[in-house]
């Protein structure tokens, strides 16, 4: 490569929905595309599933993330989660309810003697 040659290999991300998360720091992302048949032309959907590093364990099942492709991490593993797009109800209603748990402990001071 020349001095002038700047150009990066540009990492491909894509946009999918979590679909497992019962491993420590992976989850699965399901990237749904949509697709004309060759000979027919009907518009099918496929979908292929991508097993994703999740550093902080932050993702739950439903959630929509954004991933990008990266180098080996393990054998199944060459992607990282860039961000959660959008979460999911039921994780939305999981974070409420830890959060009214958490400021319960703090209000009531524990009475043992």
């Amino acid at each position: 490569m020349s001095e002038t040659d700047t150009s990066k290999h540009v990492r491909k991300t894509r946009t999918g929905k979590v679909v497992s998360t019962k491993m420590n720091k992976t989850i699965v992302v399901a990237v749904e595309r949509r697709m004309a048949h060759e000979m027919y032309g009907k518009v099918i959907r496929l979908s292929k599933k991508y097993y994703v590093h999740d550093e902080t364990n932050n993702a739950r099942e439903g959630d929509t993330v954004r991933i990008q492709e990266t180098r080996p991490i393990s054998k199944l593993k060459s992607w990282r989660l860039l961000d959660i797009i959008q979460r999911s109800e039921e994780a939305e209603a999981e974070a409420e309810a830890e959060a009214v748990a958490e400021s319960e402990a703090v209000a009531q001071p524990s009475t043992s003697v």
